[in-house]
C-alpha cells in the first residue's frame, strides 16, 4: 500500500489568486534565466489552470495512475493573510464534498491560525468532529511560530483525539515571512504537548539536518519528505533520500509529493517510479520501506478503513 501523505488540492480556492501568480512570475523568471522565458501572461495562465481542479478529479485519476492508494489534503488556513482567501468554513466544505466524491481516496489535515482568536479551537473542534477530519495543519510562514501560546488549546484538542499536527518547514508561498520556517520552532511545543505526534512538512528536503536532530531526539516528532523533487543537492534528490533513509530515522519518515506541485514539468506516475527505484531505497530494509510508504502516516493519523465506516465522512 502507497500512502501520500502530503498533496494539495490543485484549486485557486484553495490557494490565493494572488501566490499563484507570484509562483508563475518565479517560473517566468527562472525560464528567462536560460533564455526560455517566452511570455509571463502565457506562464500565468496555464498556472491557473493548473489550479482548476476543484473537484479532485484529475488528482485522483493521477492518483491512479501512480498506484497511490490513500493521500491526505494539507488545506492551509490563509484567511489571515489574504484577502482573497476562501473563508475556513467554506474551505472545510470544500473538502468534505470531494472526500465525499472519491470515497477511501482522500484525509485531511485541517488548517487553522493562531489569530482566530477564541472561537478557532471550537471551530477546529466542530469541524473535526463533523466532517472526520485526520489532524491539524500550520502553515508558519503566514506569521507565528508553531510554538505560539495561542495554539496551545487546537494541540490540546489533538491530543485528546489521537490527532497529529503536520506543520510547514522551509519557504513558503513568495509574499509570504519565511523566518518561521525553522522546524527547532516546534520544539516547545514538542516538549508541553508530548502526547500530540508533530510531522515537519517537508522536513526530509529543508533544514534536513535541523529536523532530523529533532526527530532523533523527540518521540513525537516526525518528518514528511514532500517537495523532494525540488531538493538543492549537487547529487540530486535520489541520493539524498538514500542517505536519509540510512540514518536511523526510518521510524519517523513519512512519504509525500506535494503533488501537483510538478506537474509542470514532470507527471506522478513518474515522480513514484524515480522515487521507488532501488537507487532511493538501496540498502533500506523492506520493512522500513514500509514505514516510509505507509504504516508511519496511518499509525500517526489511523485506519483511513476506520474513517470510511457508515456514518463517517472519509
Amino acid at each position: 500500500m502507497i500512502v501520500d501523505g502530503h498533496v494539495v488540492l490543485a484549486s485557486d480556492r484553495v490557494v490565493p489568486r494572488e501566490y499563484l501568480e507570484e509562483q508563475a512570475a518565479n517560473i517566468h523568471h527562472r525560464l528567462a534565466a536560460h533564455g526560455r522565458g517566452g511570455n509571463r501572461a502565457a506562464v500565468t495562465e496555464r498556472l491557473l489552470a493548473i489550479h482548476s481542479d476543484h473537484d479532485a478529479d484529475r488528482l485522483v485519476t493521477e492518483l491512479d495512475a501512480a498506484g497511490v492508494d490513500v493521500a491526505f489534503l494539507v488545506a492551509a488556513d490563509f484567511s489571515h493573510v489574504s484577502p482573497r482567501a476562501t473563508p475556513p468554513d467554506e474551505l472545510a466544505r470544500l473538502h468534505d464534498r470531494v472526500c465525499r466524491r472519491h470515497p477511501g481516496r482522500f484525509r485531511v489535515f485541517w488548517g487553522v491560525d493562531p489569530r482566530a482568536g477564541a472561537a478557532g479551537p471550537e471551530e477546529f473542534e466542530r469541524t473535526v468532529s463533523g466532517y472526520g477530519f485526520a489532524g491539524l495543519k500550520l502553515y508558519p510562514p503566514a506569521g507565528y511560530s508553531p510554538s505560539d501560546r495561542r495554539l496551545y488549546p487546537y494541540y490540546e484538542i489533538c491530543a485528546a483525539r489521537g490527532l497529529p499536527v503536520l506543520t510547514h518547514t522551509g519557504p513558503g508561498w513568495a509574499p509570504l515571512d519565511f523566518t518561521y520556517g525553522p522546524p527547532l520552532l516546534v520544539d516547545q511545543a514538542a516538549r508541553d504537548f508530548p502526547g500530540v505526534n508533530f510531522i515537519l512538512g517537508h522536513g526530509g528536503v529543508t533544514h534536513v539536518e535541523e529536523a532530523s536532530y529533532l526527530c532523533a531526539h523527540r518521540p513525537n516528532v516526525h518528518l514528511d519528505v514532500s517537495q523532494f523533487p525540488s531538493m538543492l543537492t549537487a547529487d540530486g534528490w535520489v541520493a539524498h533520500l538514500n542517505r536519509l533513509f540510512r540514518s536511523g530515522i526510518n521510524h519517523k519518515i513519512v512519504f509525500g509529493t506535494c503533488w501537483p506541485s510538478y506537474r509542470m514539468s514532470t507527471t506522478l506516475p513518474a515522480v513514484l517510479a524515480a522515487f521507488t527505484s532501488d537507487g532511493v531505497f538501496a540498502g533500506v530494509r523492506p520493512s522500513h520501506q514500509r514505514m516510509i510508504m505507509g504504516e508511519t502516516i496511518l499509525r500517526l493519523a489511523g485506519d483511513p478503513v476506520a474513517a470510511t465506516t457508515p456514518g463517517g465522512h472519509q
